[in-house]
């Protein structure tokens, strides 16, 4: 009968102590649960801010470079135009300098 009340009690303190560590352990995985959803959160967050900052400055890249290509459209084509009226303009100057060399050869 001794054996049968001891034996009672210690299963009945295990069962106890039992609870008392799952119920700790439920606290526990409750609180890294909570902590995992906020890591989760947080990082979604990073990843958005992050895609937006890589769009806006590949935006701006390409913004940038569509005005260094008009910028070299532009000055190409005024290297091109004067590459067209320089031999006109030389011929005016070169016509200019024997004009004024022949008054000079008349005096």
């Amino acid at each position: 009968m001794i054996l049968l009340t001891i034996g009672l009690s210690l299963s009945f303190i295990t069962i106890g102590f039992l609870f008392y560590l799952n119920n700790q352990l439920k606290r526990k995985l409750e609180g890294t649960s909570k902590a995992l959803l906020t890591f989760q959160k947080e990082f979604t967050q990073y990843q958005v801010d992050q895609g937006k900052y890589s769009r806006d400055d590949i935006t701006s890249r390409e913004i940038r470079f569509d005005r260094v290509a008009k910028s070299i459209k532009l000055n190409e084509d005024k290297i091109y135009s004067l590459k067209k009226e320089l031999p006109s303009i030389i011929g005016k100057v070169v016509g200019q300098i024997e004009f004024a060399q022949d008054k000079i050869n008349r005096k």
